[in-house]
């Protein structure tokens, strides 16, 4: 089952269960992934690809994944906001919706696990200094995307280069 049909399952089951929370949140996601379908609809029409614009604007299960990723990162941010601001009831909130997302995204990787793949990321890449930063993140996110949060990867990375 591609996510994005677990995901329209997910929302129809929880639903029935009268789950309130989830079926919010799933409504947002699928938006979500409707607004990203639209606009890569867009794209393929200004192209002028022939074929049926409608197929082949779905989104592919990396797309669906990015677009999960990307509320997941809005609902941190918010809870970041939510706390500085003292609102702990918004944070909580927040925090809640950003855990029924997360079981959409692939298992996390430990930060052990990170160091040693950007390890084998900079001898991959002969990455020598701070300056080389970006080779190794070309090398190094096909490898982490989604499995690790950006922010963590790029303070490792900045680490291990010695910046």
């Amino acid at each position: 089952m591609i996510l994005k049909e677990k995901i329209n399952q997910d929302f129809k089951d929880a639903f029935k269960a009268k789950e309130e929370k989830k079926v919010g949140v799933l409504r947002m996601l699928n938006a979500a992934i409707k607004n990203r379908e639209v606009e890569k609809r867009t794209k393929l029409s200004k192209a002028q690809t022939p074929g049926d614009l409608e197929k082949d604007s779905q989104l592919n299960d990396e797309e669906t994944l990015a677009v999960v990723a990307s509320e997941v990162k809005r609902r941190k941010d918010s809870i970041e906001q939510f706390k500085s601001g003292g609102r702990p009831e918004l944070a909580a909130q927040e925090e809640q919706e950003m855990k029924i997302l997360e079981a959409y995204l692939p298992a996390q990787i430990s930060e052990e696990e990170l160091r040693s793949i950007v390890a084998e990321s900079i001898k991959e890449s002969n990455a020598s200094s701070s300056q080389d930063f970006g080779k190794v993140m070309k090398v190094l996110m096909p490898r982490v995307k989604g499995k690790a949060d950006g922010g963590l990867v790029s303070k490792v990375v900045k680490e291990l280069l010695g910046d």
